[in-house]
Parts: structure tokens; C-alpha cells; sequence
């Protein structure tokens, strides 16, 4: 048997030439000469069409002449065979000024100049690319799957992504194909664009661009800096500064502390440098790319962990990471991918032992490390948190700031907004803000106290207050500290802020597949709350028994206003109490799902289908245990349309939904979760007053026209009408015109509950608006 052939163990290494870089991989052999076909192409008439070849040769490369006409040489020599590796330099052609080549390391940046980047070089993604390919020659197609023709191994990335097809005169096109995170070309997202030398195609967190003869992939690996440049924002058209010309540097792998008094604009640097809140003036550069221009595509590669828990309480960790996994990742993502990168994230944070608790019988330290989980599923390489350790004691405080640390270790910028100082040491930087949102001091943690000349940081909080004379900002300008951590450690240069550029990113998935998740996890959210499920049965039974009492066997004169009346107030208090505290106690999540391609209108749907399937039941249920039985007193035993039981179960049914979409605007407008309460208490008794059954409103201006907006005015006067309550009880209360017993003015009163269930919910969605990023609003 022959000898199993040894695989070429020679270094990469890059070949630099007046005309481009090629990293040059061990695999292959690299030929030189005039012809285009060449790996190495150099257009010099000294230069013969075939003039080199470049090969591994066991651990080294070999360079051999080709018979060349004019020859190839090195320090002045003329060579056929030599061995070349870092630092060697070759002329073509000739010894003196010929064409020539260098040879450098891999660790050597190569200098791609993508157009989208501001300075490569000093740049983590984009210093040398990871892998390089000669254009090219026909269609090739990116993504997830092992079947196209340029894999990237990515759970963001769709089963088939994107097309790049090569035509005939030598252009290139880019074609998405129908992906649900988007194609981007120099950060805008485009559905087919032509591809020029420099641009730059983000896929995933892959970035490819056309460089010389070559289409080079740079991969974003989380070692990524960021430069905040002159960040500005006011408010009151320009009379209230809360952020005043902030610029810091923050270097790869570091952890990042942000702290200082109330009102000192932690907040508002938060919501700049995530892109949620642009700031009116200033660029934050996110490795040397622009930010706010690039926020479409760069989004996916921040990840936010608000002050709140952003996750549902009721549901198991690992149920919770499950579902929003669904959100984050394309729709052609398999179960299995997706339970794998939920488990790994488990791993890396701890939880294993609590995978299967409820998310509400965690500890604190606990369930932010869920929060956090949460974040890293789509591998962010910036990841920002906002209080972390806001309610903690001192040992939970001190075990999220490691955790922190090891996540930055790993390979991540991390920043966090905090008022502890317990743990600052573990940092790399501080960034202290004064009030007025200017900086105060920017360096290692360490140098802080002595710097401002305290011994503990109380005193130093304290003086930030009371000290109004001293100008902090200007102090440290004027300091060795901001010569060394901020002047002369800034790599890129400074960019203007092009505020016209800012495009809202596109959905992540599919509107059908979003409200099919949000459907899903929403029902096992409600289904583990026991305290809702106990008040949701109860409820029904207990208003049903309530106007079943006094209803009797019978609708009599006696009766009737009464039964009807409080299958009012039951219709109305089901459906308002469904839905009053279900915006605003997710108000956090909303907002942070929002910013990563949520679809508002799915995530309105989802309340919309899981609230009024439960509130119609409940409907069904209080009508049939209030009137089963009870000889309803009908013109003649008959309905307007449909039977009397049915008629009155259908207008109970659409009143609570009605009601319910009700409670939704309420939970909207409101807040704070604790106010809900005391609104559906005003609520109920609103629609008792104008209903109809207890003051006349036909014919009293003003208060008739208010009545219009409330559901159970037009409900009364649906069921009125199917059991003729004008027949049953006469009187001044029941001439009102929306009580007769037609068919036109029934279908009326049912119309105006349909209308008032759309405006609500027109009403709900402009409001869902408006607590949105300010990003997501353009």
C-alpha cells in the first residue's frame, strides 16, 4: 500500500502588491503573471503573462520562476526557485523598480477599504478578512443550509438567504431571497442592488465585499469596539441639555460602568448608544460603522437587557427562551436548532439546575441572568444592561458584575448603567456622569475616587449635587486622563451625523408566524396564572347566578330592566377586567421585542384572539347560567332575527368583546400596572349610568351624543329589542327608539358595538405607537 499523502502544514500568509492583498491558504497553489485568469494578477508589460507560481512546501512556501522573460528577484538577485515567508520581498521583472510583493504574516492587517466602514484597520471585523475567494463567475448562493454554495452558520441567517449573481459584463448583483432577517448592502436593506468593489453585503453577522479580484468574507466574532463621538440631546425644543458633547472610546472585550446621580442622563446615553433613541447630534460607531445609518442591519447584533424583566414570569425558563427564539430566529429555523442554542445559552449563564422553574420563583440574581440568556441567543456583540443589579443585595450584586465580566471575557463589549459601586473594580473602564449630562471622568475604576479627591463614592454623589460651582466636565478635559483614555485612544475619525439616514429595520419573520408564537405563548402565559384562571371561571358563574336571581322564572315588569341591566354590567366587567392590565404590565417586553422586528400588529392580534375567545366564552357562560330556563317574555316567543336566547347570548358576547377591546385602550393610556384597578371600577359605573336603564338619554343633547361612545347603551338596546321591553315595562325609560322590536334597529345596535370594537382597537394600535423605540417610529 502507498503512503498516506501528508497534508501541507505551510502558514497562511498574505501576499501584499501594489494592487490588493491575498491571504494565501496552504491548501492550494497561487500563480502570478499577466494573465487575468492568475490568482495574482500583475498588469506590467516586464511582468510575463505566466510568471510564478507560489507553493506550500511542507511547513514554508516555495516561490519558482516560470522561465519568465524579464525574471523575478529578491534583494537584488535573480532567483528560479526560492523560499519565501514573512517579510521576504520579490520584484517582477525587474530588480530595481519592477512590481513588487511582500510578504507578511496573517496576523498583518490587510488593507480592504470597504466604503461602509470609516477606518478598517483599526477596526475588529473588518481588519482582516476570514476567508477569501476569487470572484465569482456565475450565481452563488448564501445561507444557513449546507446545500448553497456559501455556507453561513448562523441561526439568524434563512435556509436560503441571498443570491449573488455574477453577469455576463463583469457586474455583480445581490438578490435577497425572501429572508426573514434581511439583506443589507453598506447597511440598508435592499431586495436586489448592484454590487460595486467596496460595498458591503451584511448577511447574519457576515459581511462580504468585492476587493480586487477577490470576494472577501469579514465575520463579526464579538471582539468589536465602539466610539461615541459628541453625543447631544435636548429636549424642550433645545432649552434642556441631557446629554452635552459625550465622546469616549470603548476597546474590544471590555466591561464598561456607567454611573453617577439622578437626572445625569445614564438613561438617555443608554437609548443613544443602542440606536432605541438617537441622539439629535453626534455618531456612535459601532467598529468603525456607523450606527444609527446601519441600525436595520446592526440591530440583531445588540443585545438590551432593561431594568425589568423582559420575559414572561409565569412561564419556565426554558419554555420563555423557547418562545422568543420563535420571535428571533427565521421561520425555516428547525425546533431542534432552536432548542440546541437555547440549552447552550443555559450552559453558559448557569441555569441548567433551573431550565424547568417558573421564572417568578427565581431570585433575583436568577432572573436576570434569564433576562440576559435572552439576549445572547442571537449572539450579540454589544450588549447593553440597564441596572442590573437594581434590588439586589450585596452578594447577588456582586455575582451578576462577574458574570458580566466573564461575558466580556469571552469575547463581548459589555456596558452597564448602574447605581451600585460595589463592584466596579471588576471593570475595565468607568464612565461617570455629572448632572447636565456631561462627563466627569472616563478611565479605570480604580483611579476614580483619588481623581475627584474623596475616599468614598457617597461624597463624591454628593458633591455631583451640591458643588453647582465646579465645572466637572471642564476639570476633566483638562486632564491627564482625558489625554490617555479618551484623546489618544480614539481609533476612528470623526463622522458627521446623518440623521436623514436612519431606516427602521424590517420584520424578523413573518406576519402569520409572529401572531402564531405571540398566540401560543401568550395562552401558556395566562393558562400558568392561576390567580386569572381562578378569577376568569368564578367570574362568569357569579354575575350569571347574580341576574339569574333576579331575573326569576320569568321576566316580569319587576324584572326585566334588572336582568338585563346586570348582564350588562357582567358583559362589561368580564371583558374590561380581561384586558385592563395586559398592555401595561408588559409594556418592557413590548418595547424591547419591538426594537428587534416585532410586528405591532401581530402583537395587538395575539391580545385581540387569545382575550376575546376567553371573554366570549365567559359571555356564553354568564348568559346561559343567567337566562337558561326563564321564560324570556318575547313578542310572541320570537326574537328579532334569531331566537331570544340566541340574540341575547350574541349581544352579551359582543358587548364583552367590545369591552374588552375597551380595557385595552385603558391599559394603554395608562402607566402604571396599579392604577388599572380603580379605572375599571369608573369604567363600570359609566356604563351602568349610560346605558339607558337608569336616565333618559333620547332627546337630551349632549349627554344623548356621549352615549354613543358607550358599548353598553347599544347592547341594552339590542336585548331590549329582542324581548320588547317597551311591551313588558312601560314608562318614559323604555320608549327610547334603540328598544324596539325590528330588525333595523337591532342590526344597528350591533353595528355600533363592531364600530366601537374597531375604533378601540385603531385607538390601541396609535398608542402601542407612541411607547415604541423612537427608532421604530420613523
Amino acid at each position: 500500500m502507498g503512503e498516506r499523502p501528508v497534508a501541507p502544514t505551510a502558514p497562511e500568509l498574505v501576499l501584499e502588491t501594489d494592487v490588493g492583498s491575498t491571504v494565501m491558504s496552504p491548501s492550494r497553489d497561487y500563480h502570478v503573471g499577466r494573465d487575468p485568469l492568475s490568482d495574482i494578477v500583475i498588469d506590467d508589460v516586464r511582468v510575463s503573462w505566466h510568471h510564478a507560481v507560489l507553493r506550500p512546501d511542507a511547513d514554508h512556501w516555495t516561490l519558482e520562476d516560470e522561465h519568465s522573460t524579464n525574471g523575478t528577484y529578491t534583494e537584488g538577485r535573480r532567483i528560479h526557485e526560492w523560499g519565501v515567508g514573512p517579510g521576504s520581498v520579490i520584484r517582477f521583472g525587474n530588480p530595481a523598480d519592477g512590481p513588487r510583493a511582500v510578504f507578511v504574516g496573517r496576523a498583518r492587517p490587510v488593507p480592504a477599504r470597504p466604503s461602509a466602514v470609516s477606518m478598517p484597520s483599526a477596526t475588529g471585523t473588518f481588519r482582516q478578512p476570514t476567508t477569501v475567494r476569487p470572484l465569482p463567475v456565475r450565481t452563488v448562493r448564501i445561507g444557513r443550509g449546507a446545500d448553497n454554495d456559501l455556507v453561513v452558520d448562523e441561526l439568524v441567517v434563512s435556509r436560503r438567504h441571498a443570491e449573488l449573481q455574477a453577469h455576463p459584463d463583469g457586474s455583480y448583483e445581490i438578490v435577497d431571497l425572501g429572508s426573514h432577517n434581511g439583506t443589507f448592502l453598506n447597511g440598508q436593506p435592499v431586495a436586489r442592488a448592484p454590487m460595486s468593489p467596496g460595498d458591503i453585503v451584511g448577511i447574519g453577522h457576515s459581511a462580504f465585499c468585492l476587493v480586487g479580484d477577490q470576494l472577501q468574507e469579514f465575520v463579526d466574532t464579538g471582539e468589536v469596539s465602539l466610539d461615541v463621538q459628541d453625543l447631544a440631546v435636548t429636549v424642550d425644543r433645545g432649552r434642556k441639555t441631557l446629554l452635552d458633547h459625550v465622546s469616549f472610546p470603548v476597546g474590544e472585550k471590555c466591561l464598561l460602568a456607567v454611573v453617577g446621580p439622578s437626572g445625569a442622563g445614564k438613561s438617555t446615553l443608554l437609548n443613544a448608544l443602542t440606536g432605541l433613541r438617537p441622539a439629535d447630534r453626534g455618531t456612535v460607531l459601532y467598529d468603525g460603522r456607523d450606527l444609527y445609518r446601519d441600525y436595520a442591519e446592526l440591530r440583531q447584533r445588540i443585545g438590551l437587557v432593561p431594568q425589568d424583566d423582559i420575559l414572561h414570569s409565569q412561564l419556565t425558563v426554558r419554555r420563555a427562551l423557547g418562545y422568543a427564539a420563535e420571535l428571533r430566529f427565521p421561520q425555516d429555523t428547525a425546533k431542534t436548532e432552536r432548542q440546541a442554542r437555547v440549552a447552550e445559552v443555559v450552559r453558559e449563564l448557569g441555569l441548567e439546575q433551573r431550565a424547568g422553574q417558573p421564572i417568578h420563583s427565581l431570585s433575583g440574581g436568577q432572573r436576570k441572568r434569564v433576562s440576559v440568556a435572552l439576549e445572547l441567543l442571537t449572539k450579540p456583540s454589544l450588549l447593553f444592561l440597564d441596572e442590573p443589579t437594581s434590588g439586589l443585595d450585596p452578594g447577588m450584586d456582586r455575582s451578576v458584575m462577574h458574570m458580566l465580566r466573564g461575558l466580556a471575557d469571552d469575547g463581548r463589549t459589555v456596558i452597564v448603567v448602574t447605581h451600585s459601586v460595589l463592584s466596579l473594580d471588576v471593570c475595565d473602564r468607568l464612565l461617570v456622569l455629572a448632572p447636565g449630562g456631561m462627563i466627569a471622568y472616563y478611565g479605570p475604576p480604580e483611579d476614580a475616587l483619588a481623581y475627584f479627591g474623596f475616599e468614598e463614592w457617597p461624597e463624591a454623589f454628593e458633591a455631583f449635587e451640591n458643588d453647582h460651582d465646579r465645572e466637572w466636565a471642564a476639570d476633566y478635559r483638562e486632564s491627564p486622563f482625558h489625554r490617555q483614555y479618551i484623546a489618544n485612544s480614539t481609533a476612528q475619525p470623526l463622522l458627521p451625523h446623518d440623521a436623514a439616514a436612519w431606516v427602521a429595520p424590517p420584520r424578523t419573520r413573518s406576519w402569520g408566524a409572529q401572531l402564531r408564537t405571540l398566540v401560543r405563548r401568550y395562552s401558556a402565559a395566562l393558562s400558568a396564572d392561576r390567580t386569572f384562571l381562578i378569577i376568569m371561571i368564578a367570574l362568569p358563574f357569579v354575575m350569571g347566578a347574580m341576574a339569574r336571581a333576579l331575573a326569576g322564572s320569568r321576566l316580569t315588569q319587576e324584572t326585566a330592566m334588572n336582568a338585563l341591566l346586570i348582564l350588562c354590567v357582567g358583559g362589561v366587567l368580564t371583558g374590561a377586567a380581561n384586558a385592563v392590565r395586559e398592555l401595561v404590565k408588559e409594556r418592557v417586553i413590548y418595547q424591547r421585542e419591538r426594537a428587534v422586528g416585532l410586528s405591532r400588529s401581530a402583537y395587538l392580534m395575539s391580545k385581540v384572539v387569545v382575550l376575546g375567545t376567553i371573554t366570549v366564552l365567559q359571555a356564553i357562560v354568564l348568559t346561559l347560567v343567567g337566562l337558561v330556563g326563564v321564560d324570556l317574555n318575547a313578542p310572541g316567543g320570537e326574537g328579532v332575527l334569531l331566537p331570544p336566547l340566541v340574540e341575547i347570548t350574541l349581544t352579551v358576547a359582543l358587548l364583552s368583546f367590545t369591552a374588552m377591546m375597551l380595557g385595552l385602550l385603558v391599559s394603554a393610556l395608562v402607566s402604571k400596572e396599579e392604577v388599572t384597578m380603580p379605572l375599571l371600577v369608573l369604567l363600570a359605573i359609566v356604563q351602568v349610568v349610560f346605558c339607558g336603564a337608569l336616565l333618559k338619554l333620547h332627546g337630551v343633547p349632549g349627554i344623548e351624543q356621549l352615549a354613543w361612545l358607550i358599548p353598553s347603551r347599544w347592547a341594552l338596546g339590542a336585548m331590549a329589542g329582542t324581548i320588547g321591553l317597551g311591551r313588558i315595562v312601560p314608562g318614559k325609560l323604555t320608549t327610547d327608539p334603540l328598544f324596539e322590536h325590528s330588525a333595523g334597529v337591532w342590526l344597528l345596535n350591533m353595528g355600533m358595538l363592531v364600530v366601537l370594537s374597531v375604533v378601540f382597537g385603531f385607538a390601541v394600535a396609535r398608542l402601542l405607537r407612541r411607547h415604541e423605540p423612537a427608532i421604530m417610529r420613523k
